[in-house]
């Protein structure tokens, strides 16, 4: 398989998340189907971290099975490192960008103006905080699909190329759920610059994947992914409770099974 074929499928694989990021556009709707839009899309947050964690740990416990103490010693400070960036790094990013915000002028009027921008500042916020932990962990699966076209294993990257296409297509939804959920609409400029970065590094990995393999690589944007995630999860959490607790622990639920439904389809291919 060409350098060229490697990265259309990883193009292919990695802008499907475009399905899901019209919903964004969305306005109006009860308060309680978006506090239940914003469940579902931690739902699948929730199920993407384990899932994420898993791959990354799966060589870190090789390594212990290997006796390969160097290579532990490496990995295990890729995985931990790159865990604790990804999740307290949009903590500091997420201060900095609240410190840029106007200073709100006096009077009850300005007063409600500035309130709303900054519900919508939040959202935003947010969502390109999830477009971020998914570019990561879209990374890792682009280098999944290069190191096996470089491999000439090409049923097996266009297996991967399929089951990834199926994950991306629902974390499109997982990017807008806190906009539905805060009632913003966002613009189609803002759409296209989270489906870039959510979805553009599938494309960068599988190029990188066809120059070479590297388990350290692999782990640290997996973790970097699973940090993001979690912080994300976190503030998904803290809205769900503000909203409704018991509509979002719904949404959560089926969330998480939409999540397990495209892994399964994904397992079923023979991935």
């Amino acid at each position: 398989m060409s350098t060229g074929q490697t990265v259309l499928l990883g193009a292919i694989a990695g802008f499907t998340i475009f399905l899901g990021l019209p919903m964004g556009r969305l306005q109006g709707g009860s308060r309680a189907l978006r506090t239940f839009l914003n469940g579902v899309s931690a739902g699948i947050l929730v199920f993407l971290f384990f899932d994420i964690l898993a791959n990354a740990t799966a060589p870190v416990e090789q390594a212990v099975t290997d006796r390969a103490w160097g290579h532990l010693a490496a990995v295990a400070t890729f995985y931990v490192v790159g865990l604790g960036v990804g999740l307290l790094g949009l903590l500091y990013v997420g201060r900095a960008w609240r410190r840029r915000s106007p200073e709100a002028s006096f009077g009850p009027g300005a007063m409600a103006i500035a309130e709303t921008d900054q519900v919508r500042s939040d959202a935003l916020r947010v969502g390109m905080s999830i477009a971020t932990g998914i570019g990561l962990h879209n990374f890792s699966e682009g280098l999944a699909i290069g190191q096996a076209a470089h491999a000439g294993e090409v049923s097996l990257a266009a297996l991967l190329v399929i089951g990834f296409a199926l994950h991306n297509a629902t974390e499109g939804f997982g990017i807008v759920g806190p906009l539905t959920a805060a009632g913003v609409r966002a613009t189609w400029g803002w759409l296209l610059l989270a489906g870039l970065i959510g979805g553009g590094p599938t494309f960068v990995g599988a190029l990188v994947g066809t120059a070479f393999t590297s388990d350290l690589v692999f782990v640290a944007f997996l973790a970097l992914a699973a940090g993001a995630i979690l912080y994300v999860i976190a503030e998904l959490f803290t809205a769900g409770r503000r909203l409704s607790w018991e509509i979002t622990l719904w949404g959560i639920f089926v969330g998480f099974v939409i999540g397990l439904a495209t892994e399964l389809v994904v397992v079923a291919a023979g991935v």
